[in-house]
């Protein structure tokens, strides 16, 4: 059928042809380059502010990396806050706290678990990994329940998005205070006074093995939610609701059933994220918080549901963010994943991927 048929066929009210329509959509998708080399201005800018601060070559490499596997432990994070922003349509502040609850789940189960070596050249045996496993399900029936009791009840009373964000800022605090409460605010660490050995790569390069673990894991996880996604009849149902919920519902998709899924998908996630990150720094109430800016940094930058720019996001605002602190102090880290997030707000509102990754 010709252009000219399908439009006549489509009555007056149809809109543009379908050949205008891809030209239109041809171009939004050109707009991606602005952004790309944006980005990579960005990188160039901070090797050479880095260099006039008097840092080396091989520093800034090891920097590089070091951001490569921060993305990874942030990537965890993303992904399940990119899932339900993208399903849901509404920030929830309250992902870190759950990534909190994660990682102070899984070190009170290592409390009662049996001791284990360290694996390899690893710091942690499979002791802290059965942990996460174990902590996935139990951060995901949290999240259900605070769905239940706070988020449900908005959605069937039609409220805003501005209270949808309001009530994911009263589940945090609340989240945050039962932290306090069971575990106190001191610090812990999952295996205190164990080494974490570092290995010597070409270049210059000194690397944590668990590092590279996190860095792995991410990988497997964004594999896994892209094949949930484009594979399973779950998957395609998730991206139906995103698109359009009401036409989900048309057609039959119990849209209730795909956000349960969704929260239980991006707890999980959030536990593993919050393990991870226990494992690389230390267990304390308000880590989640820190990542906070970060994460929707990277989520807003790789685009709202979808895992590859989740991933893709959380890399560039790992690597921007270790890379920063060549020529400032780290604690403006946070400042820099704003600058970027600002950036990609102003170039490309929609981030690089779309949900399903195109």
């Amino acid at each position: 059928m010709t252009n000219e048929n399908a439009t006549i066929a489509a009555g007056p009210d149809a809109g543009p042809p379908a050949q205008e329509r891809v030209s239109k959509e041809g171009a939004v998708g050109n707009n991606r380059r602005p952004l790309y080399l944006a980005i990579l201005a960005v990188f160039v800018l901070f090797w050479v502010l880095g260099l006039w601060a008097g840092k080396s070559t091989t520093t800034l490499l090891n920097l590089t990396v070091e951001g490569i596997m921060l993305g990874g432990i942030l990537a965890l994070g993303s992904m399940g806050l990119t899932l339900v922003y993208g399903v849901l349509k509404f920030a929830n502040f309250a992902h870190g706290d759950l990534m909190t609850i994660g990682a102070f789940v899984a070190f009170a189960l290592m409390q009662v678990l049996p001791g284990s070596e360290a694996i390899a050249s690893f710091s942690f045996g499979w002791g802290l990994l059965v942990a996460m496993v174990l902590a996935a399900p139990v951060v995901a029936a949290v999240a259900l329940a605070v769905d239940f009791l706070l988020f449900r009840p908005l959605r069937r009373r039609g409220a805003s998005v501005v209270l949808f964000t309001m009530a994911s800022l009263a589940a945090m605090f609340f989240l945050r205070s039962v932290i306090y409460l069971i575990w106190g605010a001191d610090y812990h660490f999952f295996y205190p006074g164990r080494a974490n050995p570092a290995m010597h790569l070409p270049f210059g390069i000194t690397l944590q093995a668990d590092k590279i673990f996190i860095f792995v894991l991410a990988l497997v996880v964004v594999g896994a939610v892209w094949i949930l996604l484009e594979r399973t009849r779950m998957g395609k149902a998730m991206r139906a609701t995103a698109n359009n919920p009401d036409l989900a519902q048309v057609r039959g998709i119990n849209t209730e059933r795909v956000i349960q899924w969704t929260w239980i998908i991006g707890g999980s996630m959030a536990a593993a994220g919050g393990v991870m990150y226990g494992l690389a720094s230390q267990l304390r109430p308000e880590m989640g918080f820190v990542l906070l800016l970060p994460l929707f940094a990277g989520t807003i930058l790789g685009g709202i549901g979808s895992p590859l720019g989740a991933l893709v996001g959380a890399l560039i605002i790992g690597i921007a963010f270790q890379l920063s602190s060549g020529f400032i102090d780290p604690t403006y880290g946070p400042g820099v994943a704003f600058l970027l997030m600002i950036l990609v707000l102003i170039i490309r509102p929609q981030g690089m991927f779309t949900m399903g990754g195109d």
